[in-house]
């Protein structure tokens, strides 16, 4: 009989892992995923669309512990669970369900970036590289022991969204190549050393704000990891906010008026100032009703250099 496994996915890696496991000949009875939130920006494919295609049965329920689901999962006998960048943490029932365990797909090299938003968090930090980690789940948040991972680099410029691509295909690597130990029951597993990583929170728009302090690297991690599609890194000008969707670091100082976080604009070119003195040109920018293109910025600020809202 074929292995059969149970499927919580969503985003790009859920379509990708899906597909893997379907390109193997593993059995799909049941998918779960997400609908779609209202409001929010769907730049990414479809893991119900990808199971409409294959005639798989797909929901998406709201709390995925009703006791309905469960006993449907339970009727289904999976050899395994796995989960794709399913956003809901499974509890216990669902854990203990499959015959030859559960397992999550996580998008960087654990023990390192646990938690929520990865590859966000990984650019805010400076990482150089992240990756996609197979591990087997428990009830602790990307806590269990590693089947296999895979690295990919962060350059200096990556946008989280460029970066997150290259995560999508560490995570199709690393489940093509893990799934045939797994199907013969020879995978090994590593537990992680939990010291050598940190825990990360979920992350909402408003704390896209550029801090005062920080200096130019921090502003233009902060802008990278948070430019389209995802909310933006933000300032305020006289009251108008602005979203700083993409820098370049700048190797020298420049020197203009003033203290703090500050922008400087002449020649149509405009620059953020931070408040150790380092620097950084802004390359596109956009924002409220009223904030002009790059070239318009020396008139719109009144001044060639002026210090932001804090």
């Amino acid at each position: 009989m074929p292995t059969r496994a149970i499927v919580f996915a969503y985003h790009d890696v859920g379509v990708r892992c899906l597909r893997v496991l379907l390109d193997a000949g593993v059995e799909v009875p049941l998918v779960v995923t997400h609908a779609d939130a209202a409001g929010e920006n769907i730049w990414f494919g479809s893991v119900a669309e990808l199971a409409k295609l294959h005639g798989l049965r797909c929901v998406s329920p709201a709390d995925p512990h009703v006791p309905e689901l469960l006993a449907e999962a339970r009727v289904a006998e999976p050899d395994f669970l796995f989960s794709f960048y399913y956003r809901h943490m499974l509890k216990a029932p669902w854990l203990q369900l499959p015959r030859r365990g559960a397992f999550n797909m996580h998008g960087s090299l654990l023990p390192q970036y646990r938690g929520r938003a990865p590859v966000n968090w990984a650019i805010i930090e400076g990482a150089t590289r992240t990756g996609a980690t197979l591990h087997r789940m428990n009830e602790r948040p990307d806590n269990g022991a590693i089947v296999d991972q895979c690295a990919v680099p962060i350059l200096i410029d990556d946008t989280a969204h460029e970066v997150f691509g290259k995560v999508v295909v560490a995570a199709e690597i690393v489940l093509a190549r893990s799934l045939p130990r797994l199907l013969a029951g020879t995978a090994e597993e590593t537990p992680q050393d939990l010291s050598q990583g940190r825990y990360f929170g979920g992350r909402k728009p408003e704390d896209g704000l550029i801090p005062a302090a920080a200096s130019a690297r921090q502003i233009h991690n902060l802008v990278r990891a948070l430019a389209p599609p995802y909310p933006g890194a933000f300032c305020r000008i006289n009251g108008k906010r602005i979203r700083i969707d993409r820098t370049r670091l700048v190797g020298r100082p420049l020197h203009a008026p003033g203290t703090g976080l500050r922008c400087l604009s002449e020649a149509g070119r405009l620059w953020l100032l931070a408040a150790d003195g380092s620097a950084l040109e802004v390359l596109a920018v956009h924002g409220d009703a009223g904030v002009p293109d790059l070239a318009g910025f020396e008139e719109f600020l009144g001044g060639r250099c002026v210090p932001l809202d804090t």
